[in-house]
């Protein structure tokens, strides 16, 4: 039997190259994570195009707790816990819509869009014992960036602003393949797969795996798309930590900053149709940022908790239990005239190829994940190991770690958060 090196505290369960093990299997583990994580931190929870008018909402969840996101008549959103008042009964079982507000299937009690209490059937019996303006559905603090939608449970968290930190211009960065346009959601899927959270959060920071886990996708590309992430050996492609475990991993640097462009970069033969299509109506200069932009931006963002903005897709993770979680991939692409559609339907095609069901891409990555948590019940003293790259690790200009693409410093980045998150009572 392998002995267990770590102590049974939350804080010495994360050391600077490794973590235990049992942060992947302890039920106990995961209860508290539910607590201290996901009710205390801003959690993301939609895309402010995902409500494009007053009455459109969206249902979801913040870590295990459903919600519904709204746009009330004002425009103003709302995250609201998904609760009847009265009984408790769920309000919305729809996923997304446009509603006047929302009304209790049990006993009829209506809620406006932005959560208030404003009828209730046969009031007679409630003289005296019902004060509507108590009795609004829970709201929960909202704030945006760039477009993302958070919310926290937690009245007293700091500012969304300052939560994100360093990793609001790495936001503004993403939304830049638009091409000129504001990025909107195109379209969902979801799975699930039998195995922890954390594991996945590590995924979209790993540079390591990808020409491992993903040779069969490399072979299916051409050959401009296959030399462009052929990162290994690329020193210039590196990993930051940007502070409250949030990272960002740079595999096509030169493509960070999609305004960045001095026009030397070939657009792809592949995209001669597209480019063909959009000539018609754009000058040289559009058509090129529209389809420079195809692939998305050159990086992962991850923001700790539950979201990564991965290259040119979004990648969300919802904890059901310590060994089940959900996931959702959005496609993304310009909110533009229709003109633009030509890109849109591009962008879902590159999607399908890479993240879909049946694509190249993600059923390999969920197999990896499903089989680490079935490694990991084996001696589960043995710890996980996060220690790549940290012996060639440095501090960056904004006093970061920052190394190799190929290097574990996101992981780190986002297990240093959970410790002190955890830490905490």
């Amino acid at each position: 039997m392998t002995q267990d090196i770590f102590a049974d505290s939350p804080a010495d369960l994360v050391r600077d190259d490794r973590v235990a093990g049992r942060l992947y299997t302890d039920p106990d583990l995961f209860e508290r994570e539910m607590a201290l994580i996901f009710e205390r931190t801003w959690v993301w929870v939609a895309h402010e195009s995902e409500l494009p008018q007053p009455g459109c909402f969206k249902s979801t969840h913040v870590g295990r707790q459903p919600v519904v996101v709204t746009r009330d008549r004002s425009g103003n959103l709302h995250t609201l816990l998904n609760r009847c008042r009265h009984r408790g009964a769920s309000v919305c079982e729809k996923p997304r819509g446009r509603v006047n507000g929302f009304t209790c299937p049990y006993h009829a009690w209506s809620y406006g869009l932005d959560g208030a209490l404003r009828g209730v059937p046969y009031p007679g019996g409630y003289e005296g014992v019902l004060d509507r303006r108590e009795m609004s559905l829970r709201e929960l603090r909202t704030e945006t960036h760039g477009g993302f939608v958070f919310a926290t449970f937690d009245a007293e968290a700091e500012p969304l602003a300052d939560f994100l930190g360093d990793a609001r211009p790495w936001i503004d960065r993403f939304v830049k393949q638009g091409g000129g346009y504001p990025i909107k959601v195109l379209g969902r899927h979801q799975f699930k797969f039998r195995g922890n959270w954390k594991i996945q959060l590590e995924n979209s920071t790993d540079g390591y795996h990808f020409p491992i886990v993903h040779r069969s996708w490399m072979a299916s590309v051409d050959a401009e798309t296959a030399d462009m992430m052929s990162f290994m050996n690329d020193p210039a492609a590196t990993t930051h930590d940007l502070g409250n475990g949030h990272s960002v991993m740079q595999m096509v640097p030169e493509h960070s900053d999609l305004d960045a462009d001095d026009g030397s970069e070939p657009l792809q033969a592949r995209f001669a149709h597209v480019v063909e299509e959009l000539s018609r109506t754009f000058d040289d200069a559009q058509v090129r940022r529209l389809v420079r932009a195809m692939h998305g931006t050159g990086f992962n963002l991850n923001l700790f908790p539950n979201i990564s903005l991965s290259s040119a897709f979004l990648r969300v993770l919802r904890p059901v239990s310590v060994d089940e979680t959900w996931i959702e991939h959005v496609a993304i692409g310009p909110d533009g005239p229709p003109e633009v559609e030509v890109v849109n339907r591009e962008r879902l095609r590159i999607h399908e190829h890479f993240q879909g069901p049946f694509g190249f891409g993600t059923p390999d990555d969920a197999e990896g994940w499903d089989r680490v948590q079935r490694g990991a019940q084996a001696a589960p003293g043995m710890p996980i190991m996060v220690n790549r790259g940290l012996g060639r690790e440095e501090v960056d200009a904004a006093g970061r770690p920052t190394s190799h693409v190929t290097d574990e410093t996101g992981m780190r980045a986002a297990y240093q958060q959970w410790k002190q998150m955890m830490s905490h009572d």
